[in-house]
């Protein structure tokens, strides 16, 4: 429009010319409305977790929230913990099988496609002459990660070992039930989980389900005993079980363990590896889930959470260790004082750990008698055992008279019934009695693999210079409850709806231990320890960790550019008049 035809019309032209550098910066999104309407609570809590808790996850955490599911009395076969399990086996499984299958494929370039790394190494996808590889060859390249020879190794280890005692169960079906219980626990849960956890992001998410499912439990077993409706103990019916009845007095003691180690991990983080609020929350949540394992009068719970909250101490350093110790005397100061738990119960449970060779209890004794016939029945079969689940049916014929009929169970909302004892309640004689040295020492050389592993890359997080350090928190965790884990094996062995618990720790051992290096610390901008311009824990912009094989670098995925602004301190291009 020329300069006359706008002082004929009085107004500007509606087409006059805009500058470049103005037309291309974006507008402003449009503010909203004082009085608009809010999204509803739980539409706002179901963004918050489909932004905070990665979807891959949700297997894992459904297991942690059907343990909570009460146990049926007499009960036997799976659980719905042991079919979330499944569901999530089946769920790497699928996407395994789906990214091999993309890997090879080439997908049109196009705006919507995810920016990788450089070219083709391990990172994202990347552009080549008018293509770009799918996002599935970045995936399949993290799962070949992973899938190290050596995870191979040291988790596939016992397959053989187990097979070959299966062939030696009294029928067909108990060795395939026996063989599908140890290899969920030991072989396919963890293996999945350890593709499922890409970042310390991961593991904290988990760690948190953990702690919460320590407190619900650890709560409820805290009603019973103010209530007096737990499970019997001493004649009165006190015991904290939680959801889980009489019948497996062990599992809520090994649900606020784990919680309480988890706790405890989180909580002995280092400045600017967490978030701002993780330390003080972990510690609170360690503190009260004091109170339930006290309540659960189990000793090997407590044998094995001391331990473990010991070693935790050590790993973390001195000062770390010292304001652990003070909140922990606080902590007891709050049980004894001002609850009042040091009661004589509690004191004469305490005292018994260390009369368990003197005047051993009835218990105790039951104990003692299992584990020599577990002994015994290697004794005739030392190579390969007597046969998965066969213990049972030899233990009559090994044990000794003073062996009892079983264990007297009641309270909890429960009648009086007497539970056989099936198990030496000893994993490792267990293991030893039904599958000989083959099989002790497929399954414990995996477990020494992992611990051995996982110390090592524990002592590498103190290393100041180290290119590749992992988080302090997420390696204490793992650690502790596979410490934890092994220790109470030496009074515990697995069964019951707890057990697939065994297979999560085992899953975050391996993550810790045979997972992909870090790169390069990057922390993000939020200041919680995470990887990655996203600030999500994951390394490059799109969101996903790149993993890095061995002895190969980790390229950071090039971030997507941000719109072009003119500069404030240059000046704006001049009009043409």
């Amino acid at each position: 429009m020329t300069h006359a035809a706008t002082h004929a019309t009085g107004q500007p032209a509606a087409h006059a010319a805009v500058p470049a550098t103005e037309a291309a910066v974006p507008a402003a999104p449009p503010v909203a409305a004082r009085g608009a309407a809010r999204p509803a609570p739980l539409t706002a809590l179901a963004r918050g977790l489909r932004r905070h808790v990665p979807a891959r996850l949700l297997p894992a955490l459904a297991v942690l929230a059907l343990l909570a599911y009460p146990a049926t009395p007499g009960a036997e076969g799976a659980t719905p913990a042991d079919a979330a399990s499944a569901v999530l086996v089946l769920t790497v499984a699928l996407r395994l099988l789906r990214e091999g299958r993309g890997s090879g494929g080439r997908g049109e370039s196009g705006a919507g496609g995810e920016r990788g790394g450089s070219a083709g190494e391990t990172g994202g996808s990347r552009e080549t002459g008018g293509s770009r590889e799918t996002g599935g060859a970045r995936g399949a390249t993290r799962f070949r990660a992973a899938l190290t020879p050596r995870a191979a190794l040291v988790l596939g280890a016992p397959v053989l070992a187990l097979a070959l005692a299966a062939l030696g169960a009294a029928d067909a079906a108990t060795g395939i039930a026996g063989l599908g219980r140890y290899l969920q626990i030991f072989v396919l849960v963890p293996a999945a989980l350890l593709l499922s956890l890409r970042d310390a992001r991961d593991v904290r998410v988990l760690a948190w389900g953990l702690v919460a499912l320590a407190l619900a439990e650890g709560g409820v077993g805290v009603v019973q005993y103010l209530t007096g409706s737990g499970a019997s103990y001493m004649g009165e019916d006190v015991r904290a079980v939680g959801t889980f009845g009489p019948g497996d007095v062990m599992g809520m003691a090994t649900v606020v363990a784990y919680g309480l180690v988890a706790a405890s991990g989180l909580a002995l983080a280092r400045t600017g590896e967490a978030p701002r609020l993780q330390r003080p929350l972990a510690a609170l949540c360690a503190a009260a889930l004091l109170v339930p394992l006290a309540l659960s009068f189990s000793r090997g719970a407590w044998i094995a959470t001391a331990a473990v909250l010991g070693l935790q101490l050590l790993a973390a350093g001195p000062r770390r260790a010292l304001a652990v110790l003070a909140a922990a005397s606080a902590a007891a100061v709050v049980l004894v004082g001002g609850l009042g738990i040091g009661s004589a119960m509690l004191q004469e449970r305490l005292s018994s750990i260390t009369k368990v060779t003197d005047a051993p209890d009835q218990s105790v004794t039951d104990r003692y008698t299992l584990w020599a016939a577990a002994a015994d029945m290697w004794r005739e079969h030392p190579v390969t055992g007597v046969g998965l689940k066969n213990f049972p049916a030899h233990r009559d014929s090994h044990a000794s008279l003073a062996l009892s009929a079983g264990s007297d169970t009641a309270g909890a909302g429960q009648d009086f019934r007497v539970q056989p004892l099936l198990s030496p309640h000893n994993m490792y004689l267990l293991v030893l009695g039904e599958q000989g040295l083959i099989g002790l020492t497929a399954l414990a050389g995996s477990w020494a693999a992992l611990l051995a592993l996982g110390v090592r890359r524990l002592a590498g997080t103190h290393r100041r210079r180290a290119p590749r350090r992992r988080p302090l928190d997420c390696g204490l965790v793992a650690c502790g409850l596979l410490v934890w884990q092994l220790v109470d094996f030496t009074y515990a062995d697995i069964g019951g709806p707890a057990t697939v618990m065994t297979a999560l720790a085992l899953g975050l051992a391996s993550w810790w231990g045979l997972g992909a290096r870090y790169g390069a610390e990057r922390p993000g901008a939020e200041g919680d320890g995470s990887y990655g311009a996203g600030g999500d824990g994951s390394y490059g912009a799109g969101g996903s960790a790149a993993y890095e094989a061995p002895g190969r670098p980790v390229p950071y995925a090039t971030p997507c550019p941000a719109p072009h602004r003119q500069p404030a301190s240059q000046p704006s291009e001049r009009r043409t008049p």
